[in-house]
């Protein structure tokens, strides 16, 4: 079935706000192959933050480490999110006590994984008030504050900041992504929205998925969690009415895996036949979302994930011949979900474009 109309124009310009960094409220989950309950910070999730500032010399940021087991050793400012934080507040709340420095936040320049019960957020910030943190204000926070010029001997608690300092860097000097801030939307879970894209030649196509935005509806105001996500029968006959709500799909990021192994479960679940002759291909964020007032409630997080489709011969062989004519993309198996091909040329342009050019916020799994 094709879209057609106020329809297709809707759809595209709600993928087209997504791709320019905006967000839109989660009020339903596609595809989720386990119950879905609401997360609860410092229970069943656990968010990072940390920053990397530079002053004019291009010196970052450091502070000396208080902690049993790392007292004495230097560290990036970071810490855990508190509940009834958003991931801004607790970056800022983080520089501030450990460091003594105010500061805004220009962009995130990297989401670190370990499924969605340890999610690390990475901030190049900018100074914007208060005095560096000396020895005589040593507290549980940190011991003081100091710029490293990066050469000087300095006993580092771990060494994986230093390619989070270098990204840093390089984003300063050329950035080759649009700042991407977290949005203020409130979410139950931890998931993603795909924005799943195969592309032949000029042509693209996008997954969506029918109906109502999710068969399992989510409600993060509710008074209970029991309530705030109800459970809804799968593989219900769409009507007339329901297709003029066709939508990305947003996908649940379960305990067992990690968060952006979401878009390679949508996928299997789609195209099954043809799941091990397809390469799913993650290649950033383009936003996410988090509301922390309600704790317990809106704990949850929503990645806006840009992924693309490739056919792939069996045993690493090249890519599968798309001959001189447009391909048509592998066909869904799900009746829940089905290709749109996309009308607008600009967006056509602006997906292919930010594909190739890998202009995305970058996410990586450390499993």
């Amino acid at each position: 079935m094709v879209i057609m109309g106020s329809v297709a124009f809707n759809l595209e310009q709600n993928v087209e706000k997504i791709l320019n960094g905006e967000g839109m409220e989660v009020t339903g989950i596609d595809s989720a192959p386990e119950q879905i309950k609401p997360v609860a910070l410092k229970k069943t999730v656990c968010y990072i933050v940390s920053a990397v500032i530079f002053n004019s010399k291009k010196e970052v940021l450091m502070v000396q480490e208080a902690k049993q087991g790392c007292y004495g050793s230097w560290y990036l400012p970071a810490g855990r999110m508190e509940m009834g934080e958003s991931i801004e507040e607790a970056m800022k709340r983080e520089v501030l006590e450990e460091s003594g420095l105010e500061c805004q936040p220009t962009t995130l320049i990297l989401v670190q994984e370990q499924g969605p019960q340890w999610v690390r957020f990475t901030f190049l910030a900018e100074v914007t008030g208060g005095t560096l943190k000396t020895k005589a204000q040593a507290d549980a926070e940190s011991l003081q504050a100091c710029w490293w010029d990066r050469e000087s001997p300095l006993p580092l608690r771990g060494q994986d900041i230093l390619s989070l300092i270098e990204s840093g860097l390089r984003y300063r000097e050329k950035p080759w992504f649009p700042a991407v801030l977290p949005l203020d939307l409130p979410c139950p879970v931890v998931c993603q929205r795909v924005v799943l894209t195969f592309a032949a030649g000029i042509y693209v196509w996008l997954l969506v998925s029918n109906g109502p935005e999710g068969s399992n509806a989510v409600s993060s105001g509710s008074s209970s969690s029991s309530s705030s996500i109800q459970e809804a029968e799968r593989g219900k006959k769409k009507s007339e009415a329901d297709m003029t709500e066709a939508h990305l799909p947003v996908s649940l990021s379960t305990k067992t895996h990690t968060a952006m192994w979401a878009a390679q479960r949508l996928v299997q679940e789609c195209m099954p036949s043809r799941y091990y002759d397809l390469d799913v291909n993650t290649h950033g964020l383009l936003g996410v979302q988090h509301n922390g007032r309600v704790p317990g409630k809106t704990d949850g997080l929503c990645f806006n994930t840009l992924v693309s489709l490739t056919l792939e011969r069996r045993g690493g062989g090249p890519p599968m011949d798309m001959g001189g004519e447009p391909s048509d993309p592998p066909p869904v198996e799900n009746g829940q979900y089905r290709w749109h091909k996309v009308n607008n040329s600009c967006l056509r342009d602006t997906i292919l474009r930010r594909i190739r050019q890998g202009t995305t916020l970058p996410v990586v799994s450390l499993y």
